[in-house]
């Protein structure tokens, strides 16, 4: 697991996620521990790398 820091859309604080590397291409939906409200994470690796990274807010 690969722990990835970023900040929410909604309310901007720094929140952190653990993304699986064995997945090549994730697309999902989590709320911010923060404000609570549902985010669209994106996340793409490469040989167990992290490659592209998107969060946005959902419906967006």
């Amino acid at each position: 697991m690969l722990e990835h820091f970023f900040n929410c859309p909604y309310c901007g604080e720094e929140i952190s996620m653990l993304l699986d590397p064995s997945v090549r291409q994730q697309v999902y939906v989590e709320d911010c521990e923060v404000c609570c409200n549902p985010m669209e994470i994106s996340a793409e690796f490469t040989n167990a790398e992290l490659v592209y990274f998107e969060v946005r807010e959902l419906g967006q």
